[in-house]
């Protein structure tokens, strides 16, 4: 059985920047929640930052350029942060291995865990389209990453993983 790697707020519990949680309704998590699938990880938490943090985002690129050394992430009040983020991507990629994770539900929007889009860098509350710095580190470790509002999409990329994983080899 494959799991899921799942931010650490999504569910609920109070690890986001401002203390706060995202709630999850749906009939697809419940049913990896019974069946225990769901790995639950802050990327940010498990490295060290605190709760509430100041709000950070990803400035001079994107997540990419982030883990080749080519972009920063900053957070309001300028202190340079890029390391701990690099750390918390690979957290997560290690802690997606160890747990025999097949795809990421992540939360959207965030500099560690966004998958569609981010804030611009500029703190304004301006987003664009990207991906967070974990959720980068995942999917160049060959782990699909969905945000939390497609778990349709998600629940049936795991059913072809398993499909294909479960398919008699030809000898």
């Amino acid at each position: 059985m494959l799991r899921v790697l799942v931010s650490g707020c999504l569910g609920g519990a109070p690890l986001r920047f401002n203390e706060t949680g995202v709630p999850v309704s749906s009939p697809i998590w419940d049913r990896w929640a019974a069946e225990g699938r769901l790995v639950s990880l802050c990327p940010e938490v498990a490295v060290g930052f605190p709760v509430p943090r100041e709000p950070a985002e990803i400035v001079g690129g994107g997540a990419a350029d982030v883990l080749d050394g080519r972009a920063r992430v900053l957070e309001v009040s300028g202190r340079d942060v890029t390391d701990l983020f690099r750390a918390a991507a690979q957290r997560a990629v290690d802690r997606a291995v160890q747990a025999g994770v097949g795809i990421a539900v992540l939360v959207d929007g965030s500099p560690t865990c966004g998958s569609t889009y981010v804030h611009d860098g500029t703190f304004t509350g301006v987003t664009v389209a990207g991906s967070g710095v974990a959720a980068e580190a995942l999917r160049r470790r060959g782990i699909p990453v969905f945000p939390h509002h497609q778990l349709d999409r998600a629940a049936a990329a795991l059913a072809e993983l398993e499909r294909v994983s479960l398919r008699p080899r030809d000898r």
